[in-house]
């Protein structure tokens, strides 16, 4: 494990970023354009069977295209707030890139797992109204555009389960308020399925694969946004989607997780619905935010699966939210987890 102090975003391949955005960069997240959503590739297997290489692990398609990516990720990283500390977290399956923010309030710090192709910066509207509330920590998902860097392969949720236990263990506190979006959602409520011992609480915001199944309409779109070598225009337009048709062009969130479809070549099996009884095996409360314009799932049926199937669940819909929840609604989320985080405390 490699720790150190760094109040300058990502130290390890390019340029320093921890300023603030200018207004610009603000009025295109107030919009919700922050796509929580363009979380986005979710046909994996569309990349697995036209974007195949021998390598059994997730890579760069070329030095130029991971520069193209490092570049969009670190103007990404200026809308987030100062770094207090960058760890590399080494696990059985590779190097996990883990950012530390102080906070302000007292309850246990909260980790905060990014979507498909997204990495930390997806959380930078999150950032000021989560830290009311405490420490914040967040990861690049491993196997993911991003920092993090697999090494071995990821076969199965149980693999995805034993990365993510390894790199909590590696954070000082050794116990976290889990929050996941979108595919981080799943990996959250994947990891608390198979070893739940380091969750105090679980939120899911808009998860997929967890409450209900990906509809086919939505499917039928990522196919051609998950294929490289197509322009750039579908990948946006798929995005856009995502994030009930706001525009992506110019917002550097975006641009991030457009270079990442592009340039890295995913080898991770496509993750399988979490089952009810899984999800009712889970005793750690539990937070399930469900956007009700989302079109990752039919939000009353996630819903209604959630309140059905969670022990000590806590369901919110927020209607007219699209899967960009996380950037359309921040402090209405960062209220939900207070509340949930606070329960622990009285």
């Amino acid at each position: 494990m490699r720790t150190g102090d760094d109040t300058t975003g990502p130290d390890a391949t390019g340029p320093a970023g921890a300023a603030r955005g200018g207004g610009r960069r603000r009025w295109f997240r107030r919009r919700g354009v922050r796509i929580g959503a363009a979380l986005t590739a979710l046909a994996v297997a569309a990349v697995a069977f036209w974007w195949r290489t021998p390598s059994p692990v997730g890579h760069w398609d070329s030095a130029t295209g991971q520069d193209a990516f490092l570049s969009a990720y670190c103007a990404a990283f200026r809308d987030m707030p100062a770094v207090a500390e960058t760890r590399d977290v080494r696990t059985d399956f590779g190097v996990v890139r883990v950012y530390r923010f102080d906070g302000a309030g007292d309850a246990a710090p909260m980790l905060l797992v990014p979507g498909r192709a997204s990495a930390s910066p997806v959380w930078a509207d999150n950032m000021d109204s989560l830290l009311r509330i405490g420490d914040v920590y967040t990861i690049d998902l491993l196997g993911e555009p991003g920092m993090s860097v697999q090494e071995r392969p990821i076969e199965n949720a149980a693999d995805e389960a034993a990365w993510l236990d390894q790199a909590i263990a590696g954070i000082p506190a050794g116990r976290v308020n889990l929050v996941g979006l979108s595919i981080g959602g799943w990996t959250a409520a994947n990891l608390a399925v198979h070893r739940p011992d380091r969750i105090t609480t679980l939120t899911l915001v808009d998860p997929v694969f967890t409450f209900d199944d990906l509809p086919f309409a939505t499917v039928l779109r990522s196919v051609p946004a998950s294929v490289p070598w197509l322009p750039k225009s579908w990948r946006d337009g798929f995005n856009s989607y995502t994030a009930g048709g706001a525009p992506v062009q110019d917002v550097p969130v975006a641009d991030m997780i457009e270079a990442g479809m592009k340039h890295y070549v995913l080898k991770k099996p496509s993750p399988a619905r979490i089952s009810e009884e899984q999800l009712g095996t889970l005793a750690m409360p539990v937070l399930a935010i469900i956007a009700g314009r989302s079109v990752m799932h039919d939000s009353a049926t996630a819903a209604a699966t959630a309140r059905r199937a969670l022990r000590s669940g806590t369901v919110r819909v927020y209607d007219g939210a699209s899967h960009a929840v996380n950037g359309e609604q921040p402090e209405r989320i960062a209220g939900d987890v207070a509340e949930l985080v606070s329960r622990l405390k009285n």
